[in-house]
């Protein structure tokens, strides 16, 4: 899933979002709006990360997000 499809979809995606990082705030989640690299930067802060973990995980997100819908 790209950045754009990502924003499109962001209200379906943000209660995926929430089950998997349930640490993430409403408004947290709401800032974010699907951008890709702010996701990752609400996980690592959140979670204590590092930016290549924060990372992978966020892409695994949008992959497992993106073939769900197909």
């Amino acid at each position: 899933m790209n950045s754009d499809q990502a924003k499109g979809n962001w209200k379906q995606l943000k209660g995926e979002a929430k089950k998997r990082w349930g640490k993430l705030t409403d408004d947290e989640l709401d800032v974010v709006a699907g951008e890709r690299d702010k996701l990752i930067g609400k996980v690592q802060e959140r979670y204590g990360l590092a930016e290549e973990e924060a990372r992978k995980e966020v892409d695994e997100f949008y992959a497992s997000s993106d073939s769900q819908r197909h």
